[in-house]
């Protein structure tokens, strides 16, 4: 497999690196990245949407034999691509399907990683506009000389401002770190 993101190493760290790496590269020689992302794409969204599949997943209570059966319904109704419906297969046979989610979101770095994409999870006190979400693209851009993907995420207790991750780097403008950092200002 090609390693043409630079810091793929780091994203195959750990099991769900390992299983996202290794269908990562079932794709690329099958020529399949984009059907196989668009499937999980659809994944990812039906664990938010669908309480039952969330239980398929989390659950240790369900059988080897169930939750094959189980995640390859799930799969049809979907309407995944082969590949991905045989590796889904492959984590209910192994007992890995609580690590999905996790298996999903390596995926997606080592597509970005490999496209030339950067990734950054942007979370803020309130949703951010699409005009906001394209300055801050930008800004991003101007920094890294790379596009950069921006998974926004909103948590009202940062109380305003941004935190931003791009890779392992942390940039934290919240007002709740700010206000933090004055009272132990004041504290002296």
């Amino acid at each position: 497999m090609e390693n043409s993101g630079g810091n793929q190493g780091n994203i195959t760290a750990g099991l769900a690196g390992r299983y996202a790496s290794a269908l990562f590269g079932l794709a690329q020689e099958s020529g399949q990245t984009d059907a196989v992302a668009a499937s999980l794409s659809k994944v990812k969204s039906g664990l938010g949407e669908s309480a039952d599949l969330a239980t398929l997943v989390g659950s240790p209570l369900v059988s080897r034999a169930d939750a094959t059966k189980a995640i390859a319904a799930v799969a049809a109704q979907l309407k995944l691509d082969s590949l991905t419906s045989k590796f889904l297969g492959v984590l209910a046979q192994n007992r890995r399907l609580g690590a999905l989610a996790s298996i999903i979101a390596a995926f997606d770095r080592i597509v970005a990683a490999d496209r030339g994409e950067v990734t950054a999870e942007v979370t803020s006190a309130h949703p951010l506009s699409a005009q906001q979400l394209d300055a801050l693209r930008a800004g991003l851009k101007s920094r890294t000389g790379q596009d950069v993907t921006v998974q926004a995420k909103v948590d009202p207790a940062i109380l305003g401002g941004l935190v931003v991750q791009l890779g392992s780097q942390l940039i934290d403008g919240s007002i709740r770190t700010r206000l933090n950092s004055f009272a132990s200002a004041m504290k002296g």
